[in-house]
């Protein structure tokens, strides 16, 4: 049995343990040494880099510059309106009641899936991630047809909890596994029970895991547009591609864009608030042994219970609705030949969009591990800039700049590639960097002393070597492409019909046993790669 300290003394080891477990310390190499370990960047690689930056900034660049010419009296006319603010009211209340319920049922996921001795802890992992192989709107898809008068703000935050959970359940597990046990040792030590040590030290350590999925979150909710016309509750999105749509009023539509991109940027700017600057990391590797998982005892049938409950509404209600209709339907709804030709022109689309976004993110990605420094954090940054912005705004920027300066490409299947590369960028950067920083810097010098050109050096020693992760992200980037509805429905060449766009048409015409194979192939396209996501975080932690 651990002797109790007195009072004082536990509450001065708490303060002394919350300062371990997050650092207000900033660490980082001699500034000779940062010197040495860098390099410059190839000039060609720099300027392929600003290229590709310039271009990311064009939706948000085009959107100011036509708030500019259509003058501020314009501007506060269709900004300042009745509409404006139901629809700002709308999307604040979305996003102000989901997230907190996402986080709040993905940390409790996390812990039981984890940190608990949970029966089936690893089949209940996977049924936790497994929902992200879902479009969101199958989802809304799914629920309407089984519960009709699911309409308005409550079914909009029951839908986007079930569909958007996963994304804060995957970094909070992972952060959970790599967590040091001897923090919370020390705290039981110190007289601490287990609901003050989770909350004093377990979760200090878990904010960044929450703030970025709250992000990811948010920002989805802001971009969302298929899952809330079903519920038929009014977002931003649904209000933008309504306007273009019906009178294709760009003004209009442009302004709400704006507002918007306005509320992203808020969003940011409180992840990077919540988040502030602490550092989240300790001096040494700590300690190697696995977290003691605790005994639930009596509450094992309850948290059963929820894991449950969760699969259900997250992956039953999906599956059985699909099941229903392709039941209902018969073999009549298979229409290979419509089938054959969506899934062909997915798939297309999917590998060209994926190549072109991995190409475009190279250079950032090898000055980001290789040449870091001002100019690099300026570059990615404006990468991750266009990465929050709606695909809705993108694909409306993209629209109204063809038609207004370069008419012969608009609809054309470079615009609708661009658009793919600019939403998914930061995908593939991402994956990209992870793999660049794998490999070996002292291989790309020694082509290049042994005579090679730069770019044969970099092609036959750092991409050869990247390869895993750049096809890491372009899966990444194709599943994203593949459940993409909105851009491709403003910017696709005449013709166009992706698995998204037939299930889309044959749902909006209410007949939904046609819309069911498109549902079910698009989600058994999506299943194999939430498995690579969740063999993934475990392999980061080690296990």
């Amino acid at each position: 049995m651990v002797p109790r300290l007195p009072a004082y003394r536990r509450n001065r080891g708490a303060s002394e343990l919350m300062q371990s477990a997050v650092d207000l310390g900033r660490a980082g190499l001699p500034s000779k040494m940062r010197r040495m370990s860098q390099r410059r960047a190839p000039p060609w690689l720099v300027t392929a880099a600003v290229l590709v930056a310039l271009f990311a900034l064009l939706p948000l660049a085009f959107i100011i510059w036509i708030a500019v010419q259509t003058g501020w009296e314009t501007v506060s006319a269709l900004v300042f309106r009745p509409r404006v603010g139901e629809l700002l009211v709308n999307t604040t209340l979305l996003v102000l009641l989901t997230v907190p319920i996402a986080i709040i049922l993905s940390v409790a996921l996390a812990w039981l899936t984890e940190r608990s001795d949970l029966p089936g802890a690893r089949l209940w992992a996977w049924l936790c991630v497994a929902p992200l192989a879902i479009p969101a709107f199958v989802h809304s898809y799914a629920w309407i047809t089984m519960v009709p008068g699911l309409h308005g703000l409550w079914a909009g935050v029951l839908v986007s909890v079930i569909a958007y959970f996963p994304f804060l359940y995957l970094p909070i597990s992972a952060a959970l596994r790599r967590l040091d046990p001897a923090l919370e040792d020390a705290a039981a030590a110190l007289g601490l029970g287990p609901w003050r040590i989770f909350w004093r030290v377990v979760m200090p350590q878990l904010r960044l895991a929450i703030c970025g999925g709250s992000l990811l979150v948010g920002l989805h909710l802001l971009a969302e547009y298929g899952l809330y016309v079903f519920i038929r509750f009014d977002t931003f999105t649904t209000a933008i591609v309504d306007q273009f749509q019906s009178t294709f009023n760009g003004p209009a539509a442009n302004m709400l864009a704006g507002v918007l991109v306005t509320c992203c940027f808020v969003l940011l700017g409180l992840e990077v608030l919540v988040r502030g600057e602490e550092r989240y990391a300790r001096v040494g590797s700590g300690a190697a042994r696995s977290q003691q998982r605790t005994n639930l005892g009596r509450a094992t049938i309850p948290s059963l219970a929820l894991l449950v409950v969760t699969t259900l509404l997250a992956l039953g209600v999906p599956f059985v609705t699909i099941g229903r209709w392709l039941i209902a339907g018969g073999a009549e709804v298979w229409r290979l030949d419509e089938i054959g030709l969506a899934l062909g022109q997915t798939l297309f689309l999917a590998l060209a969009g994926a190549l072109l976004a991995t190409v475009a993110a190279m250079p950032m990605a090898w000055i980001s591990i290789r040449a870091p420094g001002p100019l690099q954090r300026l570059l990615e940054g404006c990468n991750y800039i266009v990465g929050s912005l709606p695909g809705v705004v993108i694909a409306l920027a993209l629209v109204t700049i063809t038609v207004r300066i370069a008419l012969p490409l608009y609809q054309t299947l470079f615009t609708i590639l661009v658009a793919y590369a600019l939403m998914f960028l930061p995908r593939a950067l991402v994956s990209l960097r992870a793999s660049i920083a794998q490999a070996p810097v002292e291989l790309e010098r020694a082509a290049s002393s042994l005579g090679r050109r730069p770019l044969n050096a970099l092609w036959s020693t750092t991409i050869r070597l990247s390869a895993p992760g750049a096809a890491a992200g372009m899966a990444l980037v194709a599943l994203g492409i593949m459940n993409e509805l909105t851009a491709t429905q403003m910017l696709a060449p005449n013709g166009t019909r992706t698995l998204a766009m037939a299930f889309w048409s044959y749902s909006g015409e209410i007949d939904y046993a046609s819309a069911a194979p498109y549902a079910f192939i698009m989600v058994a396209m999506s299943l194999p790669l939430t498995w690579v996501l969740y063999v993934q975080s475990k392999r980061m932690a080690g296990r």
